[in-house]
């Protein structure tokens, strides 16, 4: 098992319950622990073998770019949808943040995981 992390992923989207927020776009930032077997690609040093991070933080952009959540725990939920459909994610956990969304403190943040679970 292996862990990729894709750490403080900035990017912009509607978010929020206001009015002004139903309008423009605010920054948000996205972290992303990725857990995988690792095996098949430390063998073959392929990169077929293994998870494309780069592929997958693509999909994120794209997907956060053209949402018009309302709360934070429904764009946590729908991005952990996203990357648990990749086959070789065995575990994801999402975190964002929300800069400035409360007065005085630096972010508000909303964190889950997921976990496949494995067939016998």
């Amino acid at each position: 098992m292996a862990t990729i992390r894709i750490t403080d992923l900035k990017l912009q989207t509607i978010i929020g319950i206001n009015a002004w927020e139903r309008k423009l776009k605010q920054d948000i930032i996205i972290n992303v622990f990725l857990d995988f077997d690792s095996s098949k690609a430390a063998k073959s040093d392929n990169i077929k073998d293994t998870l494309d991070y780069k592929a997958l933080k693509k999909q994120i952009m794209t997907f956060i770019r053209s949402s018009k959540f309302f709360l934070l725990e429904k764009l946590v939920e729908e991005v952990l949808t996203l990357i648990m459909s990749d086959p070789k994610v065995l575990k994801a956990t999402v975190r964002i943040d929300k800069p400035k969304a409360l007065r005085f403190a630096k972010s508000v943040s909303i964190e889950s995981s997921r976990t496949k679970s494995l067939k016998k």
